[in-house]
């Protein structure tokens, strides 16, 4: 056990670690809601290290690699005086609020890119007959994480959930958690360097105590099976326990209740007929209470169950023809700066969309929230779930693909069961080349391997020739949809001279245009002319959806973007402030005039279909 005066060396932690190498998290439990739990949330005192002194000697060596496992600060204390002579001590440091960014909350930090350090304590009771996990929702961008003074292991991705497993390292009563965040931007990393939204440093969701039997149910999934609605398919995958253990999959409303046996590897496969589903849509977000359960655990859920597919130019779901109203979102709250960091936030964002009249969103850029997507589970938004390949990426660099296959693999797993989940999204507006195209094809095949029952998309790019947009990127051959980006009447052409245009779509496919806006002010009103003002913004999108109506194969659209938010590329003092104002809603809650527009197109659209 660590001597309480060691605990206070600033983070001398990284200086106290006993792990040589670096260990990296493990898979994360599937519905860690259904699970029991001890939040670790709310306050975490901070320290600010911009030069990695608490993770690095003077010779840019890590600490936990030295031979001793000791240095910096920590040789600083000496056992003759008990006088620590330190530059820091967490026990006299401000407080940050988990799950929340730095930028929002420190007036410092709100530009801070570079590393921070949390540190939290709190009580535990461990049990002999528990296994224990440490769960993250996310991290940006990159952590090291401490459990009493040892180092637990890394993890790299912005958006993603990961987990320890801590059993047997836990103490009855007092407990310390120590994290380094370093949210730097690398040209390698995912996303890289250039981005349009804000980098929001930090423990920015939920950090969980989880307790588990010692054998237990660590992944399932339970779906109807591809193109059939009369069959739930799926898996449960037992760790810890025997092989060829009884496992159960009970829906009670529906009169289920199927066993399984479970393979040498603890997995067992299934797949039974069921009848008088009501499935779910928009329309009708019908949820089942289900339960997985082996002999020594069980795990309760709310599912929904539906198929989505495409014939020709058609979107069906559930066997029937659906146009995507849609619009895009951050995770981002405007009302009070920062990322959403309470189901009230989310709430709020998916109101606004079901006023608008959607019945699809897109979580772009990156893996949003489990929460978000339970919520849209809840109200009855179709998702498009996308991860941050986004714009210029290192297409030739093994690692970089690794880590974005790790990303995209990581949403899927735990979001398999969300029936929302419509559009599993490879990436955002990545220019065209030979080595971009292997990079992402690679991509499309992970995810048709990983969920062959949803959409696979990505926003792309077009090009124009005259007055014709051109969409011919052959990454398109590899993906459900002929999804793209155009901003014509903003960052080219006029809004007043989109009815000149058309489009030469080279694909046999349904169109959903994945985003296209422009920007006004809140509240700035002049004539349809003036750019700002809520008036330009008004007549771009009726111009903008007259010409997109004109698109035969059009099954749909998610418009940037819902509400204004924080990006530092966005600099002019007088219309943005760092803010980006393609929000149909302002970041003061008001609606835009487009906002109407955009509500009355969706309120009036009929579904097309193919002749």
């Amino acid at each position: 056990m660590i001597k309480t005066k060691y605990i206070k060396l600033f983070f001398g932690f990284a200086a106290f670690i006993l792990l040589n190498t670096t260990v990296y998290a493990q898979k994360t439990i599937q519905n860690i809601y259904g699970r029991e739990t001890i939040s670790l949330n709310g306050q975490w005192k901070y320290i600010i290290d911009p030069y990695q002194m608490g993770y690095l000697d003077y010779r840019q060596k890590p600490f936990d690699q030295s031979e001793s496992g000791k240095g910096g600060f920590y040789d600083n204390l000496t056992e003759k005086d008990n006088k620590p002579k330190t530059e820091y001590n967490f026990d006299y440091e401000p407080a940050l609020h988990v799950p929340g960014d730095w930028n929002s909350q420190d007036e410092r930090l709100s530009f801070y890119e570079g590393t921070l350090w949390y540190k939290r304590d709190f009580v535990a009771s461990p049990k002999q007959d528990k296994k224990y996990f440490l769960h993250f929702g996310a991290v940006n961008y990159e952590c090291n994480v401490y459990l009493n003074g040892k180092k637990l292991g890394n993890h790299k991705g912005g958006f993603t959930p990961f987990q320890f497993d801590v059993t047997g390292k836990l103490t009855d009563g007092k407990n310390f958690v120590v994290v380094m965040v370093d949210n730097t931007r690398k040209k390698d990393e995912i996303p890289t360097i250039n981005t349009d939204w804000w980098n929001y440093g930090g423990i920015t969701r939920d950090v969980t105590l989880i307790a588990t039997p010692l054998s237990y149910i660590e992944d399932y999934k339970v779906q109807l099976a591809k193109d059939n609605k009369n069959a739930i398919e799926g898996f449960i995958q037992v760790k810890g326990g025997n092989s060829k253990e009884t496992v159960t999959v009970e829906i009670p409303e529906l009169k289920i209740k199927q066993s399984f046996t479970t393979d040498a590897n603890g997995v067992a496969k299934f797949n039974f007929p069921v009848k008088k589903l009501q499935y779910w849509s928009p329309e009708n977000p019908k949820l089942y209470n289900v339960t997985v359960a082996s002999g020594s655990d069980k795990v309760s859920d709310r599912i929904g169950f539906k198929t989505i597919k495409t014939i020709g130019k058609d979107i069906l779901l559930n066997g029937e023809s659906i146009f995507l109203k849609g619009i895009s979102v951050h995770d981002e709250n405007p009302l009070v700066e920062g990322r959403l960091r309470s189901e009230g936030d989310m709430r709020m964002i998916l109101n606004w969309a079901k006023e608008l009249g959607c019945n699809y969103i897109r979580l772009a850029h990156y893996t949003h929230d489990e929460k978000m997507l339970r919520l849209a589970d809840e109200v009855g938004l179709l998702v498009w779930a996308e991860v941050p390949v986004y714009w210029t990426i290192s297409w030739t660099n093994d690692e970089t693909y690794k880590n974005a296959e790790n990303q995209l693999a990581v949403g899927i797993e735990r979001d398999k069961n969300r029936a929302c989940v419509a559009i599993w999204s490879i990436g955002n507006e990545t220019p065209v080349t030979e080595e971009r195209n292997v990079f992402m094809g690679r991509l499309a095949d992970k995810v048709r391997s990983l969920d062959n029952t949803r959409l696979v998309a990505a926003a792309l790019e077009v090009h124009r020739k005259g007055f014709t947009v051109i969409v011919d990127d052959a990454l398109a051959n590899k993906l459900d949809l002929a999804s793209f980006n155009e901003y014509g009447g903003w960052y080219w052409a006029e809004p007043k001279d989109l009815p000149k245009y058309s489009f030469d779509i080279k694909f046999n496919k349904p169109v959903v245009i994945s985003e296209f806006g422009a920007e006004a002010v809140a509240g700035y009103h002049g004539t349809e002319d003036t750019i700002w003002t809520e008036e330009f913004q008004q007549l771009f999108y009726e111009q903008q959806l007259a010409m997109l109506d004109k698109v035969d194969a059009l099954r749909g659209m998610t418009p940037w973007i819902l509400v204004d938010f924080k990006s530092p590329r966005r600099q002019h003092p007088l219309y943005q402030n760092f803010w980006n104002r393609k929000g149909l809603i302002s970041n003061t809650g008001k609606k835009k005039k487009a906002f109407y527009t955009l509500q009355n197109y969706y309120n009036n659209k009929t579904v097309k279909k193919s002749k």
